[in-house]
């Protein structure tokens, strides 16, 4: 994203609705962004409605104002000259917006925002089956971001263990070798809003990769969330909580799915027939 020196007028609407506070008042009044920073998230450009008032007059407008101790600000919901300049971007910054925008389709996976459902959708995808425990690793959040050279530190730890990264997952799709967890050299000075890593763990080798990465997590520069997920057991019970509280987890209930999925039903359907 840039912005249009010729038609900003530094109103300054921009500064707050950056995700991770790369927009900027510059020396010369005006908004700049910080194109290390900035993650192509775009919510500049979609949360600030153009107005199209002329930059000379609007300037000299606010020129005058401040003279005399007063101030013409356009709602904080507007950009009063239509100053924004999305970019057509080219590899590698394009995954940036792939990563941050919520409005993108991953062409890897065909999902928008991170380009993962995780487990959410378990009852109709069956990644997890029972003995087996989907752990997810979440990278940044807004106000910080991340970079794929600090992903990679935690990928490379984790193909130590004995675990599997979900082949439909968008940054196993950067990996230059699953076995070893690198992602490709290019990438890591790319910085994205969030990301996630994802994989599949066997229930008795679940304490050990948790362990290991509560460890890694100790010297990372972004936030970092780590959620594991599994089958509840025939009789209803959880297989996975005792080993999260021995690893000193706190368990939250994020998301109960019913099984309401249309393939569950069929075999509902089917057993009970």
């Amino acid at each position: 994203m840039k912005i249009n020196k010729d038609k900003c007028v530094g109103c300054a609407n921009c500064v707050p609705v950056c995700s991770v506070g790369a927009i900027f008042i510059d020396d010369d009044g005006l908004a700049e962004i910080n194109r290390e920073n900035c993650v192509e998230c775009h919510n500049c450009h979609r949360s600030l409605s153009p107005e199209h008032l002329p930059p000379g007059p609007t300037r000299l407008i606010r020129k005058i104002l401040k003279s005399v101790s007063l101030r013409f600000q356009p709602d904080p919901d507007v950009c009063p000259t239509d100053a924004f300049i999305p970019e057509d971007l080219e590899w590698p910054r394009i995954v940036r917006r792939a990563f941050s925008d919520p409005m993108v389709t991953h062409e890897s996976t065909g999902v928008h925002g991170r380009g993962t459902e995780e487990v959410k959708t378990n009852d109709v995808s069956g990644r997890i089956k029972h003995g087996e425990v989907g752990v997810v690793v979440e990278f940044g959040r807004p106000g910080i971001g991340t970079y794929f050279r600090d992903v990679e530190t935690v990928t490379t730890a984790l193909a130590k263990e004995k675990i599997t990264f979900e082949a439909g997952n968008p940054v196993t799709q950067l990996m230059t070798d699953i076995a070893t967890g690198h992602i490709r050299k290019d990438l890591l000075d790319e910085k994205v809003l969030s990301c996630i890593v994802e994989v599949t763990v066997k229930l008795e080798d679940t304490a050990s990769t948790l362990a290991a990465l509560k460890e890694i997590c100790t010297t990372a520069k972004t936030v970092i969330s780590i959620g594991a997920s599994t089958v509840c057991a025939e009789d209803g019970s959880d297989p996975l909580k005792d080993i999260l509280r021995a690893e000193g987890f706190a368990i939250g209930w994020a998301k109960v799915n019913l099984g309401l999925g249309r393939v569950s039903n069929r075999s509902a359907a089917a057993a009970e027939a």
